[in-house]
């Protein structure tokens, strides 16, 4: 009889331990995955913040490259405007006075 109590006592022991050495187990990974959720990020921000200014850089140059093509594009219709209104300019004149005249 003492020996059944004593092996109970003693499966009892070992669950105990085993449930223990679980628990902390579990602890030490949820403290690990915390830890190497923190480095990935500090990781993530730190990358973060080396590309910023490489992309700053070719966005300003991008929008520079679409500026110029908009400035060239308003310098041509400009002088296309320019080209047209010194041909009709007298022809407009004579058709905008025609019609507030009455003529």
């Amino acid at each position: 009889m003492q020996d059944i109590v004593k092996q109970i006592v003693d499966m009892d022991r070992k669950a105990r331990e085993a449930t223990e050495a679980i628990n902390k187990e579990r602890v030490n990974s949820e403290r690990e995955v915390a830890e190497r959720r923190v480095a990935l990020r500090a990781e993530y921000l730190e990358q973060a913040r080396q590309t910023i200014p490489q992309n700053v850089s070719a966005e300003k140059q991008a929008a520079q490259e679409k500026w110029e093509i908009v400035e060239r594009k308003n310098t041509n219709l400009s002088q296309q405007l320019d080209e047209l209104y010194s041909r009709k300019c007298d022809e407009w004149v004579k058709t905008i006075v025609a019609n507030v005249i009455g003529e």
